[in-house]
């Protein structure tokens, strides 16, 4: 279901700057940022739900969503800004659809990191915490997994394609329990399907059925010579949530979009992406807590505008907008938070291709609803794009506005296998300017 798309570089293992563990009465940093946000946060919840776009390969957002007119020849690029329906919020002029849905959105504009290499990136973002040789975070998804409660019969994270080495988007410390259902075939063409709890063909529900009675007799059978867990409790949580899916229907029911009319098919596009996201909104509507789906092609290292213009920008306007729209008119939009970020930015100045580089130092990402204060701008970079200006923040800044609206203390601690507990986010802290 993703898009095809190739980026510049394999992973490569960096070394991270870490901050000192010496501090005032030998508090760290993060510890004494944790304490303030903690005193001036206060708990809510207005989001149940997460959708994720995800721009694989890093967008030029200094084309899209921060534009610099006024910068030199070089930097300001090829395209004119457009007025949104936000009042004083201008985007790129091939984003009119984006520009009708602005009231409903959040540009944050100030965000940034020091890493420039895809994998490591796409682990900050997805995640909320600097990546680290030592521990691997679980993935926003998987955190929603863990932490909200989910209907039974339906997979609680369900991901449309592997994210950039497979590591991202996953569970990390928190085990294969709470890995995303990933998601094979076609929307549109009736082939949708969750890997690995589909049933066989000719196998019927009620098979299904006999198949489990059968293992719960072997289970009371071998109860007396084993006093560990039964073989039905030793199932991990991922196969007892897939076998909860396939005895239920609302799942296969929520993938079919050839229930919906033509109109809005034909509005989200026809396309894998746009069918994506229009399963990603059933998907929430019969109870799924996180669902990410994404585009590729944004390693856009020459012919930066050229590509943006003919192909990614009219595919993203249409589909996210459509997206935004839909949740809003049904409702939905109140409760379920819309994030469209890729691993970093590019660079500021055209590269000598016609392209843009690797740039963490400045990018700007989307977020739509679930409680976040709609139509503004959070934040402000430079006059060439360079780095932040205003309120500078970063992705783990982001992660836990969006748990907090969710509910969940973003410094609520996990243990990991190793029985280390360690909070959601590390070093991140609650936007409150953006919160509604």
């Amino acid at each position: 279901m993703t898009a095809g798309w190739t980026d510049c570089e394999g992973f490569h293992r960096r070394d991270f700057l870490k901050i000192g563990s010496a501090g005032l009465l030998g508090l760290t940093l993060p510890d004494l940022l944790r304490l303030e946000a903690r005193a001036g946060a206060k708990k809510t919840r207005r989001a149940t739900n997460v959708i994720m776009v995800w721009l694989a390969g890093g967008p030029a957002t200094i084309d899209m969503w921060d534009l610099k007119p006024e910068a030199p020849e070089g930097i300001r690029g090829e395209f004119k800004e457009i007025a949104t329906r936000a009042p004083g919020i201008r985007i790129c002029e091939h984003l009119p659809h984006m520009a009708a849905v602005m009231p409903q959105c959040t540009l944050v504009r100030s965000l940034y990191h020091n890493i420039s290499a895809h994998e490591l990136g796409t682990l900050y973002m997805t995640t909320g915490n600097k990546p680290s040789p030592a521990v691997q975070y679980p993935s926003l998804g998987s955190l929603a997994a863990k932490l909200l409660p989910s209907e039974r019969g339906v997979p609680s994270y369900v991901s449309f394609g592997v994210l950039r080495g497979g590591a991202a988007g996953g569970a990390g410390y928190l085990g294969a329990g709470y890995n995303p259902f990933e998601v094979e075939g076609q929307a549109g063409r009736g082939t949708l399907r969750v890997r690995g709890i589909s049933l066989p063909t000719n196998f019927t529900q009620s098979e299904l059925e006999n198949r489990y009675r059968l293992m719960e007799r072997f289970d009371q059978a071998f109860k007396a010579l084993d006093q560990s867990d039964s073989l039905a409790a030793g199932l991990d949580r991922f196969q007892q949530e897939a076998l909860d899916i396939l005895r239920s229907d609302r799942t296969r029911k929520a993938f079919d979009i050839g229930q919906e009319p033509t109109a809005v098919r034909q509005r989200y596009g026809e396309d894998p992406f746009g069918a994506s996201a229009l399963a990603a909104r059933r998907l929430i509507e019969a109870g799924v807590r996180f669902v990410t789906l994404s585009l590729g092609g944004w390693d856009t290292h020459s012919n930066n505008f050229t590509t943006l213009k003919q192909r990614l920008l009219p595919q993203l306007d249409r589909t996210l907008s459509a997206l935004i729209e839909d949740l809003h008119q049904r409702g939905l939009l109140a409760t379920t938070v819309v994030y469209c970020a890729g691993e970093f930015g590019r660079t500021p100045r055209v590269n000598r291709n016609a392209g843009r580089d690797h740039w963490g130092r400045a990018l700007s990402v989307l977020l739509a609803g679930g409680g976040f204060k709609p139509g503004i701008v959070y934040g402000s970079t430079d006059k060439q794009g360079m780095t932040p200006q205003t309120d500078p923040c970063t992705p783990d800044d982001v992660s836990a506005t969006i748990f907090h609206l969710l509910g969940v203390d973003p410094y609520h601690e996990l243990m990991t296998s190793a029985g280390r507990p360690l909070p959601l986010f590390r070093e991140g802290k609650v936007l409150e300017k953006i919160v509604g």
